[in-house]
């Protein structure tokens, strides 16, 4: 027997595999191919079956393969049921301009993915799918595609057994509900949430709506006074499609919204693109409010990419390969993924925190129906989307030829029409554990002791509702739920955080939707952070089976050491971030090494260095400084530059104080001003001879002060 595996039983179990896979052919030729992508393929069920494992996986995505191939390489039968045709999840499904965060926080099977695929951005979906496959296969693995859940067996708080809608019975020992609705979860009667909490619940500055830290400037039409109304001005003609009727809640207050969906697709520019299709269902007036905007102003620079600047817009991403939402009315269908969850939504906000939510508010097949429709009109959305964008002739000429000069990667998704197969469920149900993650934990304000992994990408939402708001005496239209919003450093998930209650269900983890506040989700919700928390699920079920325990009785210092074997990061060891960044050249000092008075903001949108930058939240003015001591390690002549994005709503006028021994220069910084290509500004050329001060701040400024950081470039003799 070689470490942590039986030879014999992984042969056994190798064969398996193939059978089952010669099965699984067999029996998938009679299902009818649809023309392009689906979400739920109804099969008629076979005869009863049973299904005998250790662990039982459920949810094809990144956190299944991890959970299925650790608890097999622990030596336990594993068995990964997908609900579709495919494993990966999103990481298969198009979203390879992966949300790393902190690439050195990632550990154990996650890097062990990167690096065998040979990269940690930008590989091809089908890439990653082939090698999710064959780690599984190594590991032996039995993998069951397109599997629905249709009933669970409970007793005394135990998961006994799944039933698929093919008929097939599952029982384990251990169950993973792996999937990003979190539907095993919900039949095992698990508490569980959807939507926002108010603010108060967990004194989180990011919670509920129009919060104070927001993306306020970002992908607001430009501030523009766009009327919603069909009719300019005239509220009696009706609201253009794709704006909310709905009657948006007051600041902190929760509501029932998750945050947007959207595809990533593969784009391409080659000759043999495939051009945007035109769905069946196409209505160019639906795109009725993007049309008005982008004719509303001839200022407007339409980058077709990420953009925080003044007067531009994207109005979507198109880069080869992964393209994503970018724009005030873009690929996420804002508003259309309320009922995803668990089938239902309702309108209205809240400002206390309601009791948890239990059980199926509809049967499963009910739901997937219901999934399968919203799934197409997600669909037709975003084709449709395209569509206008490369077609219709009110989009302005120059814009519609950049968009048509693209097209659909060829290589990819052939199977569903080119389209990817599965839609991005940034947020489903979430678990209501004995430990909830909040915005407290990002912050590393609270460190839990359990740690199963860590988290570092901003903590980040998606639009969750576009409403009528009046600005300046005007109607007008804007969105809301969008943030960006970063941390000092990567922060660790708690074991409690992924385990039910104890009274509820004693043999289940939760590595996707585990117990999490909705601002800390946006955080967790990452791809490579899912496969973390899953290789942790596979580890603490293995030895919850060895010790005949309940996933809570599971020695976290046992389980810890297990995870260390493996390669997992469970702490992050704060280092200092006073050296030469990557991309830019000289001696750089990142913000995160200021030191600082009053209440400064940290955000993630844009920084030029490190992972966030500072900004005053053009608020407390004459209160808050930063200033960076910084020691240098050659005397001689420097370029002193204060780093930070430019961008229309900064300040012109932002003090700064340079002190260079006992001289002492003080000067105005306009943050609004570029200087060409460049990152920031000037502040001058100094002799250092060791050691050197810059104070920011924030007095009598005229707009938002921003801190990225300083750079030294050491000038030639």
């Amino acid at each position: 027997m070689t470490s942590r595996k039986q030879v014999s039983n992984q042969v056994v179990w190798l064969i398996s595999v193939v059978f089952s896979g010669v099965s699984y052919l067999a029996w998938v030729s009679e299902v009818t191919a649809a023309d392009g992508p689906r979400y739920y393929e109804q099969v008629k069920p076979g005869q009863p079956k049973l299904i005998e494992c250790d662990v039982a996986v459920y949810g094809g995505t990144p956190a299944g393969v991890t959970a299925a191939i650790q608890a097999a390489r622990e030596g336990k039968k594993a068995v990964l049921l997908s609900f579709n045709r495919h494993v990966g999840g999103m990481t298969s499904g198009g979203l390879t301009a992966t949300d790393l965060g902190r690439k050195d926080s990632i550990g154990g099977l996650a890097l062990e993915f990167y690096n065998r695929i040979g990269k940690a951005r930008d590989y091809r979906p089908s890439e990653a799918e082939t090698l999710f496959r064959k780690m599984l296969d190594e590991a032996g693995v039995r993998v069951l595609l397109t599997r629905a859940l249709s009933s669970v067996e409970m007793q005394q708080h135990r998961l006994v057994s799944a039933t698929m809608e093919t008929g097939e019975t599952v029982r384990a020992a251990l169950f993973v509900d792996s999937t990003y609705e979190g539907d095993l979860l919900a039949a095992a009667h698990v508490s569980y949430r959807v939507g926002r909490e108010p603010a108060a619940a967990y004194d989180e500055s990011l919670g509920g709506q129009w919060q104070t830290v927001s993306w306020k400037n970002v992908y607001q039409f430009c501030r523009l006074p766009l009327s919603p109304y069909v009719i300019p001005h005239d509220p009696s003609s009706g609201l253009l499609p794709e704006i909310a009727a709905e009657t948006h809640g007051k600041p902190g207050d929760g509501d029932f919204k998750v945050q947007a969906y959207n595809f990533r697709i593969q784009l391409s520019r080659d000759a043999d693109r495939i051009a945007f299709p035109k769905p069946r269902e196409y209505d160019a007036h639906r795109y009725a409010l993007l049309s008005r905007f982008l004719n509303s102003d001839d200022r407007i620079e339409w980058r077709l990419n990420y953009t925080t600047d003044s007067l531009t817009d994207g109005p979507i991403q198109m880069r080869k390969g992964d393209s994503n939402n970018a724009g005030s009315f873009s690929s996420d269908y804002v508003g259309g993924s309320y009922r995803w969850p668990d089938g239902t939504y309702k309108p209205g906000s809240i400002t206390k925190l309601p009791p948890p939510r239990r059980g199926l508010p509809m049967p499963f097949r009910k739901l997937h129906e219901l999934r399968e429709r919203m799934f197409q009109d997600h669909v037709n959305y975003q084709q449709g989307l395209m569509y206008f964008l490369a077609n219709d002739p009110r989009v302005p000429e120059a814009l519609q030829a950049r968009v048509s000069a693209w097209g659909l990667d060829p290589q990819e998704f052939q199977e569903s029409g080119f389209w990817p197969h599965q839609l991005y469920v940034r947020e489903g149900r979430r678990m209501v554990s004995d430990y909830v993650v909040t915005q407290a934990d990002c912050e590393s304000r609270r460190v839990v002791e359990d740690s199963v992994g860590l988290a570092s990408y901003p903590m980040d939402s998606h639009f969750c509702q576009r409403v009528v708001v009046e600005e300046n005496g005007v109607q007008t239209v804007r969105n809301e739920g969008g943030f960006g919003h970063g941390f000092p450093k990567p922060y660790p998930v708690s074991y409690r955080s992924i385990v039910p209650r104890k009274n509820e269900c004693e043999n289940l983890l939760v590595p996707v939707c585990l117990s999490s506040s909705h601002v800390a989700y946006g955080s967790i919700r990452m791809e490579p952070v899912f496969m973390i928390l899953g290789q942790s699920a596979g580890t603490a079920a293995a030895m919850a089976i060895d010790k005949d325990i309940a996933v809570q009785d599971v020695d976290y210092a046992t389980l810890k050491a297990e995870l260390e074997r493996d390669g997992q990061r469970l702490g992050w060891d704060d280092k200092s971030v006073r050296k030469p960044a990557k991309t830019l050249p000289g001696l750089v000092t990142d913000d995160a090494d200021a030191q600082t008075t009053g209440s400064w903001t940290s955000g993630a949108l844009s920084p030029v260095c490190g992972r966030t930058y500072l900004h005053d939240g053009n608020n407390g003015k004459g209160k808050k400084t930063a200033t960076f001591k910084i020691n240098v390690p050659k005397s001689g002549t420097y370029e002193v530059r204060l780093l930070y994005v430019a961008s229309g709503n900064r300040s012109t006028k932002t003090p700064v104080t340079v002190s260079v021994g006992e001289d002492t220069k003080e000067m105005a910084v306009n943050q609004r001003q570029r200087e060409g290509s460049a990152v920031g500004s000037s502040l001058g050329k100094f002799h250092i001879n060791d050691s050197m001060i810059v104070t920011v701040s924030n007095r009598n400024t005229d707009g938002f002060v921003v801190v990225d950081g300083v750079q030294l470039l050491l000038q030639p003799q």
